[in-house]
C-alpha cells in the first residue's frame, strides 16, 4: 500500500507526542511505586491490560486499513 506523504509530518509528530507522553506515565508511575510500593502489582497488572488493549486497537486498525 502506497504511503501518503501528505501527512507525513503530522504522522510523524502525534507519533513523538505520544512516545513523550507514554514515558512521562511511565516516569509517574515508576515514582509512584516507589513512595507507595504496595501499588506495584495493581498499577503492574493495569499496565499489562492496557498493553492487550493497545494491541488489539493496532489489529484494529491495521485490519480496517487493509480493506480500502
Amino acid at each position: 500500500m502506497p504511503q501518503n506523504h501528505e501527512y507525513r509530518e503530522l504522522r510523524t509528530l502525534l507519533t513523538l507526542l505520544a512516545i513523550v507522553v507514554g514515558l512521562l506515565i511511565a516516569g509517574a508511575v515508576v515514582c509512584l511505586t516507589f513512595v507507595y510500593p504496595r501499588l506495584a502489582e495493581p498499577l503492574a497488572v493495569g499496565a499489562a491490560v492496557l498493553t492487550c488493549l493497545a494491541g488489539l486497537v493496532r489489529l484494529g486498525v491495521k485490519g480496517a486499513g487493509e480493506h480500502r
